[in-house]
């Protein structure tokens, strides 16, 4: 170098430990996808403990519990769904999966709606007409009820099926086991509602496949995140 001459370099300096994988923007880094897996068993497990206190039969003594308890349930269970659409949150897909992402929400909305719509009948309806002493109202209460929650259940398969297959395209058979359990707690939810027993253990079924399924996603998330171009050492 000549004197009073100054050589600048822009490229940064490095040493061998100083390197590291660079990832743009990837939404599953560790902690988040540890939110995700709270964020979609918190519905879930919350419906379990309600089930656990849900009485078991609509009598004149039961009835204000059972209005109080659905009340409260009517914004909770629309959010069973999260373990659906979480995983496809901030993504762009076309295509086969673009089609797979669509039938996802429409299979959530159509749960949300209809379920809610179980929910209003069967719940708070048919506490409402049981508690004011109105005779033979209930049983059609409950039989519209039970329609609407089919339709709501089926809905929910919808989702699960299309969120699962559009995963397992996307991460492989690491999203299976969750995709398993999320579909063995829809057929049990058809009709279970959250009754003790079985309705408590489905919807622990619906926090245990959303947390695999979570799990599993983010772990491949991971793996591409490894695999980022590291940034070279100066030599």
């Amino acid at each position: 170098m000549e004197p009073g001459s100054l050589r600048v370099s822009y490229a940064p300096w490095t040493t061998p430990s100083s390197r590291r994988s660079v990832s743009y923007g990837d939404p599953m880094t560790p902690l988040p996808a540890l939110r995700a897996t709270a964020l979609v068993t918190l519905a879930p497990l919350l419906l379990a403990a309600a089930g656990i206190m849900h009485p078991a039969h609509l009598t004149a003594a039961t009835a204000g519990h059972w209005i109080a308890l659905h009340i409260a349930l009517l914004p909770v269970f629309p959010f069973l769904v999260l373990g659906l659409v979480l995983p496809l949150r901030g993504r762009s897909f076309r295509g086969i999966d673009g089609v797979l992402a669509l039938l996802a929400w429409a299979g959530s909305l159509c749960y949300s709606a209809y379920y809610a719509g179980l929910d209003a009948v069967a719940g708070i309806s048919a506490g409402v007409v049981v508690d004011h002493g109105v005779h033979g109202a209930a049983g059609r209460l409950f039989a519209t009820g039970d329609e609407l929650g089919r339709a709501g259940a089926y809905g929910l398969t919808l989702a699960v099926l299309a969120t699962s297959t559009l995963l397992w395209r996307r991460h492989g058979a690491r999203v299976l086991p969750g995709a398993v359990v999320l579909l063995a707690a829809c057929w049990s939810f058809r009709d279970s509602h959250i009754f003790w027993p079985r309705g408590v253990l489905t919807m622990l079924g619906f926090a245990l496949g959303s947390a695999l399924l979570a799990v599993a996603s983010s772990a491949s998330e991971a793996d591409r995140t490894a695999t980022e171009v590291e940034m070279p050492a100066n030599p």
